[in-house]
């Protein structure tokens, strides 16, 4: 049995998508105990988009049932550095699994840039069909930089959660077991979540 942590450290200089906020972490010595504050979006880092990120209705980030972020799931590596993630790179791939990671060369990036690998509204579309709940990805967006939310709107308004900024890096194409947990913020549209893979 194996395990992988496939969550991105949250720390000073890490990739931020742009107009989100800087993410800051002071610690406080209080004499006889340490203590943080912390400031940042509640779209840093590995994080979980909730429907009502784009929809502005439906589940918030503490109401998404449990069993769509925990159970089986595929990591489909894509092979790709930037652009659109086409129907025919994951056509077939799926099998029976409802959750789906696409895995890219993203993965091994830590600075950002506007033609990172994405997701093309076919290939949306082709994940639902398939009745996928939840589909991850290691770049900063499951949609392209210049896109219109609809990528986004696709998969929410069909209650398919989307991960985004995971590290696959060191993780093999194939099937695993996940956990995908955000914090519970009560009301919110997205949270900084820790995801963990394992291989039987």
């Amino acid at each position: 049995m194996r395990y992988y942590d496939v969550t991105r450290p949250l720390q000073k200089g890490m990739i931020v998508y742009p107009g989100d906020t800087e993410p800051s972490f002071l610690q406080k010595d209080a004499g006889s105990y340490l203590i943080s504050d912390l400031h940042m979006s509640s779209h840093t880092g590995t994080h979980i988009d909730a429907p009502v990120h784009y929809l502005k209705t439906g589940d918030t980030i503490d109401t998404i049932p449990m069993d769509t972020l925990l159970g089986s799931c595929r990591v489909i590596d894509t092979g790709k550095n930037e652009g659109l993630i086409t129907l025919s790179q994951i056509e077939g791939k799926v099998g029976d699994q409802k959750r789906i990671l696409l895995k890219t060369a993203f993965s091994l990036k830590n600075v950002f840039y506007q033609d990172y690998p994405s997701l093309s509204i076919e290939a949306a579309r082709y994940l639902i069909s398939c009745g996928v709940i939840c589909v991850g990805i290691d770049s900063p967006s499951i949609e392209s930089y210049n896109c219109d939310g609809c990528v986004h709107r696709h998969l929410l308004n069909h209650n398919c959660i989307v991960i985004e900024l995971l590290d696959l890096s060191g993780v093999p194409e194939g099937r695993y077991d996940m956990v995908a947990l955000p914090l519970r913020l009560a009301g919110l549209d997205g949270s900084p979540a820790r995801v963990i893979l394992k291989k039987d």
